[in-house]
């Protein structure tokens, strides 16, 4: 049974040998090693004591203890030893005196070799966890510190925070539900991380239309551009910016982003089974991924893949992982020392109801200036699309520039365009939606 297989597997991470030698542990400091032996859970490829994964290991940890609520012995041991093995954890000493939390620690180097985890990653997950222990918290300061490393960027029309792999948007994501919360940085932003999510997908599936590499297969109905198994081995690859695309395919990359963008990531889900069923799917699920270019598929199926996958599409369908996991005080607690506050004035609710493109700004510019627009709900509810182009032509009518090319859902839209490859002079840009028209004037003078 489940519940007696957690156990079991609860049973090993306490009674784990834990100490600073070499071998012949499970870890130490309460956290543990990247790569455990199967046949003993001992340390093993001289791997680092490793924050992030047992970071991850951790939320799965504390789901496991929300989910066996039961009153008889079996699954109060579970949640016993859940609270045992969290509470055992010093994060603080994971810190080595810094703002942030270290990356890794060996016995033989310490944490040489080893920096802080900053923003933006996977690691949010991890932040919180530490700032909840009731043991061993971080500082609040901790948090400040990882947001300090965010980077603010448009692509593709959408602006959030940039992490190329789309993992790095996902895996906190899988428990934390951040629909209506917002910390500091995203208060000052006007958005949740939920939000930034959705648009870090969609802003991939923009990326992979425009395809600037052309790889075989980039289309709005197969992408995902992540870390996975590439046709040389590994690589964390994302986009945008791109990030070592080698045009590799990965599944966990568009599925695992299901709640964000049903619609768009539901459709390479319907690819992937209907088109390329044969060669991807396994008694495991998909494979890790393939590369169309050169005829290439993965013969590895990965838990570190297939789990957010899992995760994602039953948070979709019913929320239950984010429903038991909030329910947990002592997540409840990390959130309130990074002070998350409830919000539901987000811009992902701001449908527009007309259609609109604003003055450039800063107008005149060199060499490059930013353009917002809108696309409105014909019915008022949202939930709509419209084939977009933005485009740019000078005096003559000629076209010198394409800044948006594709079918994009309601809302509000900016978007970057650079001159630098452009003389001097009088430019006009012109938005096509659907019916709708308009074109503005802009001066590039240098």
């Amino acid at each position: 049974a489940a519940r007696e297989r957690v156990l079991a597997t609860m049973n090993t991470f306490w009674s784990g040998p834990q100490g600073g030698g070499a071998s012949g542990f499970i870890g130490n400091f309460g956290l543990f090693y990247h790569f455990l032996g199967m046949n003993d859970a001992l340390r093993t490829w001289d791997s680092e004591l490793s924050t992030i994964d047992t970071g991850l290991l951790l939320a799965g940890i504390v789901d496991a203890r929300q989910y066996f609520d039961g009153a008889d012995s079996v699954e109060t041991r579970i949640r016993a030893l859940a609270d045992s093995v969290y509470y055992r954890m010093d994060w603080n000493y994971m810190r080595n005196s810094h703002s942030g939390i270290m990356m890794g620690w060996k016995p033989e180097t310490g944490f040489s070799g080893y920096g802080q985890w900053i923003g933006y990653n996977e690691a949010m997950i991890m932040y919180i966890l530490a700032l909840g222990s009731p043991t061993h918290p971080v500082d609040p300061g901790a948090w400040l510190y990882w947001t300090s490393g965010y980077r603010w960027e448009t692509h593709y029309g959408f602006s959030y925070i940039v992490f190329p792999p789309l993992f790095g948007h996902q895996y906190s994501h899988c428990w934390i539900d951040y629909r209506n919360i917002a910390d500091d940085y995203m208060r000052y932003r006007g958005i949740t991380y939920f939000e930034n999510s959705r648009r870090a997908t969609l802003a991939q599936r923009a990326y992979s239309i425009a395809n600037p590499f052309g790889h075989p297969g980039y289309s709005d109905s197969l992408w995902g551009i992540t870390a996975s198994d590439v046709p040389t081995g590994y690589s964390a690859r994302g986009a945008p910016p791109p990030e070592n695309d080698d045009g590799t395919i990965t599944p966990t990359a568009p599925i695992s982003s299901i709640p964000f963008a049903p619609t768009e990531c539901l459709r390479v889900a319907h690819t992937l089974w209907s088109a390329l069923r044969n060669p991807l799917w396994g008694p495991y699920g998909f494979v890790d991924a393939f590369n169309l270019r050169v005829g290439w598929w993965s013969g590895d199926v990965i838990g570190i893949d297939q789990g957010p996958m899992i995760i994602m599409i039953e948070n979709y369908r019913t929320g239950r992982v984010w429903n038991r996991f909030m329910q947990n005080p002592d997540v409840q607690r990390g959130l309130q020392r990074a002070n998350f506050l409830p919000t539901t004035d987000v811009n992902e609710t701001k449908i527009p109801s007309e259609f609109g493109l604003d003055q450039n700004y800063p107008n005149p510019f060199n060499p490059s200036t930013r353009i917002r627009f809108s696309i409105g709900s014909r019915n008022g509810r949202g939930g709509e699309s419209e084939k977009v182009t933005l485009k740019v032509y000078d005096v003559l009518g000629r076209e010198v520039a394409t800044l948006v090319n594709e079918s994009q859902p309601n809302g509000a839209y900016e978007v970057d365009f650079n001159a630098s490859n452009l003389p001097s002079g009088v430019y006009y840009y012109r938005l096509t939606a659907g019916s709708f028209s308009q074109t503005r004037k802009m001066i590039l003078a240098r």
